[in-house]
């Protein structure tokens, strides 16, 4: 079927449908249809005659160029394969109606050529009758309209944009005969007012002005009618909601060529909130002088409009400047600090480049004119500008805050330095590392060292605090003379502190921080003691060792960490093989950590034996933990977490826990296992709940504290809360828990603290009993220590009994009890509880 749309805008004149139907029609009529064919040929118009199968029997070229198609494309081609998508079925319709009468019709469509561009047509259809009078043919006359149709498209987009810029601008727009009657007012009038827009109409707009605004209106309306001027009037209008609002009324003449006005357009603008801002302006300026005077403020005004600036009296006072002195930036900038006053210029200049930021502020040292002390002035600003964005004011408060800048300097000195030694502190000292790894130059070394005063402690502890605070200001007052300009220091807290060494060879670096520690360890007198100030250093270098502070500081501390435990008072330089020993440590605190969350920590129990009868008279609770895959593992695997105070207290608790609950299974059976030892770590006498972490289990238990035992090494009595560790002692003694003294003389113990604390049991060392046989000095002192012993009524275990001999021996001296692989190894509890029932006697 062909497809064509219906015409529904200007119609094209067609040519005779008769004529030429009879004259394509008359095939013995060569000339008549040659000539015709010529002039359908030179037609400015597409021809097209076609049978209704859609063989082509006339096309012209204008046809063929209209739809980029030859006569020979044409042939056989429905018309519905090059008509646009959206006409089809339209033109379909149409064509089909029209051709069961065989009547002619006119239609717009879109032709779709082959490359895809679509030409819009004016088409003219008509049809050829046969004999019979049936459509035999159509004759198709199309015009291309693309033009006409686009020029519509844009007129109806520019319609429809005038229009919704109209009806959508919050501005009124207007306009006015020459002689000021208004013509026409848009639709937001009747939004804003609720007044109809025919009501506004001449001079009726007038009725909803504010009484007292109508005079001065029309004033200002008649002179710009009269001079052809523009106007521009504010005044209050009615509005809808029965109140009156501030509007803005502009308005600019059109002329003609002789200079007459044509016509006046104006908008309407609510500028009510900027009204009323200014009127609370006016208002609140009026109360922030007077609030100003009473706080003591200056005042720096600047209209920048009039390019006029005031200067308060108080203001000029800070100065030091008379009142009658003209109010002028230079002036001012003379008195500024020069080191100050480009923070004065800069806001000028700002104010000058239009600077839309409406508030600043600013602190600078200014010279008093009249006596020229030095004083710092605070400045805060505000600065206002027009609706245009145009600056109008700036409006400057000043004020004295000399006496808050040198409290403040104190304050910021205090936040950066430690109050003892007055060098700077961890966190000043670590700013001042960041920034002299920033500012380094390719090429260039620096050294961290970390310092740790090694006999703080002792002599915190021999005699007393302040010796100590001594020690650590001398330390401190030492460095810079112990290291030159080259280093600045630092106190980290506690006995640790840092130098930054800069501007030195590398090769020299080392040789630098041993001849310090030379200087620093120069004995000084504290009343009547003399006293050392050895240290421990650790020392990392940029960018060997680490890229930022926190990496140099890890590094240096790491090598610190090293030299305390093999090179006490020397320096020790990172090396990265360093690293496998804090990597261990940390290891097993996570091991450690594991342990506790997965309550893997069990105790194993080694009995204790009267080497007088060979009976268990109690056990030694010695620490395990099970891990997944390789079993039952020592404590020497988590070593590091007894030194933690977190998860040491954590294990303890495991095992105090564990141990009250064995007890009193073993005793619900019948079984007397005797008193059980547990150890403590000192870690867990810096807990504060020792006492009750202890007590509490074996009371939920039902376990009496006469059953246990609680293992102390020499450490603990060594430490710097001696006073503390003897009061817990002294809590657990008097509840019947008995306090053991482990490794005995193996350490820094003295016989002092066995009188100072509640020692109830001293274990031997198994490094002396394993020589006890012999005659050596190892016998000597297991010997001295059983008498002693005995002369102080304490209790003696001797530990590592490993043959008969030593048993032997160490009962002839007198020695109660026995502890060691001869009497067996630590075992579960199950295992624990069967030495108990088979009651084994290794003494026979």
């Amino acid at each position: 079927m062909l497809a064509n749309d219906s015409a529904h805008a200007v119609r094209l004149p067609a040519p005779d449908e008769e004529v030429i139907a009879t004259a394509l029609s008359s095939r013995n009529a060569p000339t008549t249809r040659d000539a015709l064919e010529t002039v359908l040929g030179r037609a400015k118009v597409g021809i097209l005659h076609r049978q209704l199968d859609c063989r082509v029997l006339v096309v012209n070229e204008a046809y063929c160029a209209l739809v980029q198609r030859s006569a020979a494309e044409l042939e056989g081609l429905p018309f519905e394969e090059f008509t646009y998508a959206d006409d089809r079925e339209r033109s379909s319709r149409i064509y089909a109606a029209h051709l069961a009468n065989a009547q002619p019709f006119e239609i717009e469509k879109r032709y779709v050529r082959p490359d895809g561009s679509v030409v819009w047509c004016a088409v003219h259809v008509s049809f050829v009758l046969d004999h019979n009078g049936r459509p035999a043919s159509t004759i198709v006359v199309a015009s291309d309209i693309t033009a006409r149709r686009t020029a519509e498209q844009q007129l109806r987009e520019s319609e429809e944009h005038f229009r919704y810029t109209v009806e959508l601008n919050p501005q009124i727009a207007w306009t006015a005969a020459p002689g000021g009657s208004v013509l026409e007012v848009s639709p937001r009038w009747f939004e804003v007012t609720g007044i109809p827009r025919e009501d506004a109409l001449g001079e009726s707009w007038l009725s909803a002005l504010h009484a007292d605004d109508v005079i001065h209106t029309r004033a200002q309306w008649a002179v710009s009618i009269a001079s052809g001027h523009p106007v521009d009037v504010e005044y209050r209008l009615m509005t809808g909601s029965g109140s009156y609002r501030w509007f803005r009324s502009r308005a600019a003449a059109r002329t003609d060529a002789m200079g007459r006005v044509v016509r006046w357009y104006g908008t309407l603008e609510d500028v009510h909130d900027r009204r009323s801002a200014q009127d609370e302006l006016r208002e609140s300026e009026a109360r922030f002088r007077l609030a100003a005077q009473a706080a003591a403020l200056g005042i720096w005004d600047y209209d920048a409009v009039s390019d006029q600036r005031e200067w308060s009296d108080e203001f000029k006072a800070m100065l030091g400047l008379p009142v009658d002195i003209a109010p002028e930036v230079a002036t001012a900038l003379n008195l500024v600090v020069p080191a100050d006053r480009h923070l004065l210029t800069a806001l000028v200049e700002a104010a000058q480049a239009g600077d839309t930021s409406t508030r600043f502020e600013v602190t600078l040292r200014i010279r008093r004119g009249n006596d020229g002390a030095e004083r710092w002035m605070r400045t805060a600003g505000w600065r206002m500008h027009a609706s245009s964005g145009r600056l109008t004011r700036v409006l400057v408060t000043i004020r004295d805050v000399t006496d808050e800048r040198t409290a403040e300097d104190r304050i910021r000195w205090t936040a950066t330095h430690d109050a003892l030694t007055r060098i700077p502190n961890r966190a000043h000292f670590t700013d001042q590392l960041e920034q002299a790894i920033a500012q380094a130059v390719p090429g260039s070394q620096l050294a961290l060292v970390l310092l740790d005063v090694d006999r703080l402690k002792e002599i915190n502890d021999t005699i007393g605090h302040d010796a100590g605070d001594v020690l650590l200001k001398t330390f401190a007052s030492r460095l810079d003379r112990a290291f030159g300009p080259c280093a600045t220091a630092g106190r980290l807290g506690g006995d640790e502190f840092a130098l930054l060494l800069q501007g030195m060879q590398q090769s020299d670096l080392a040789q630098r921080v041993v001849e310090g520690l030379e200087v620093l360890r120069e004995p000084f007198e504290y009343e009547g003691y003399t006293c050392e100030t050895h240290a421990t250093a650790g020392m990392s270098v940029y960018p060997a060792d680490g890229e930022n502070a926190a990496d140099l500081l890890k590094s240096a501390d790491i090598a610190l960490y090293v030299g305390k435990a093999t090179r006490r008072g020397e320096l020790s330089i990172f090396e990265p093989a360093m690293r496998g020993g804090i990597q261990r440590r940390a290891s097993m605190l996570n091991v450690a950590r594991r342990a506790v969350r997965d309550d893997q920590v069990l105790p194993f129990y080694q009995p204790k034996v009267s080497l007088e009868d060979g009976h268990i008279v109690g056990f030694e609770a010695l620490l395990r933990w099970r891990h997944d895959t390789l079993g039952v593992q020592g404590p020497d695997t988590i070593a590091a977490a007894f030194e933690d105070l977190r998860l040491a207290a954590a294990l303890s608790d495991r095992m105090i826990d564990s141990v009250a609950r064995d007890l009193r299974g073993w005793v619900d059976q019948g079984l007397q296992p005797g008193r059980v030892a547990i150890n403590l770590s000192p870690a867990d006498f810096r807990h504060d709940r020792l006492v009750e972490r202890v007590l509490e289990p074996l009371e939920r238990h039902d376990v009496p504290p006469s059953w246990i035992d609680l293992e102390i090494t020499e450490s603990v009595l060594l430490g710097r809360d001696t006073d503390k560790v003897a009061a817990t002692l002294a809590i657990f003694h008097d509840c019947g828990i008995k306090i053991a003294l482990d490794d005995f003389g193996t350490g820094y113990a003295s016989l002092t603290h066995l009188k100072m604390f509640p020692v109830d049991v001293i274990k031997i060392d198994k490094s002396f009993v394993s020589k006890a046989c012999e005659q050596s000095d190892d016998a000597a002192i297991v010997e001295t220590v059983i008498e002693l012993a005995h002369r102080l009524c304490i209790e003696v275990v001797a530990e590592g009994v490993e043959r008969k001999d030593q048993a032997d021996y160490l009962s002839r001296l007198g020695c109660t009890y026995g502890q060691g692989y001869l009497f067996g190894r630590a075992v579960p509890p199950d295992a624990a509880a069967m030495l108990l029932i088979n009651k084994p006697n290794w003494m026979r």
